[in-house]
């Protein structure tokens, strides 16, 4: 009689991936691509997306607090910080809801289609609702400052030509 193997996770060919750790990651250092190297390692390309955008809309930040909302280029850089934020914060959602089966299947073969593979729980849904909440309040925020500096500087171009 054939019984299939049974293996631990840390006996599973390749490196274990918690779906829980990768959530939290994704909510924690996500606008830095930490969900996409803990996943793909640091040869992920898309992971390596992720810091530049950051780094220049903290500068873009760093810029507004020192010289003001008039400067261009503050304004420019900052919306980069909030669609990263934004894409980092959707792409904890997807992980954290991704069902379980399917998340071995993926990232830990040897584990896929047993009973005894470990389920991520209420771990893996808390960082999923404060991503929602988080995401789309930055989403919000970053539409409603663009706009405004947009409208703004229409007027500013208009008021020149009108003079």
């Amino acid at each position: 009689m054939h019984s299939a193997p049974t293996t631990s996770p840390a006996a599973a060919p390749g490196p274990y991936r918690s779906k829980t750790l990768a959530t939290w990651l994704g909510l924690v250092g996500g606008p830095l691509g930490l969900h996409r190297f803990y996943l793909g390692g640091l040869g992920d390309a898309w992971g390596w997306l992720h810091p530049l955008p950051t780094l220049l809309g903290l500068w873009g930040l760093h810029r507004m607090d020192q010289l003001g909302q008039d400067d261009r280029l503050a304004w420019l850089l900052l919306p980069l910080l909030g669609l990263t934020f934004a894409a980092a914060m959707l792409q904890t959602i997807l992980i954290g809801l991704t069902p379980d089966d399917r998340w071995h299947i993926r990232h830990n073969p040897a584990l896929a289609g047993r009973n005894d593979a470990p389920a991520a729980g209420w771990g893996a849904v808390i960082p999923v609702i404060l991503a929602l909440v988080l995401g789309a309040g930055v989403l919000m925020a970053t539409i409603a400052f663009s706009g405004q500096r947009y409208f703004e500087y229409q007027v500013e171009e208009a008021l020149k030509i009108s003079q």
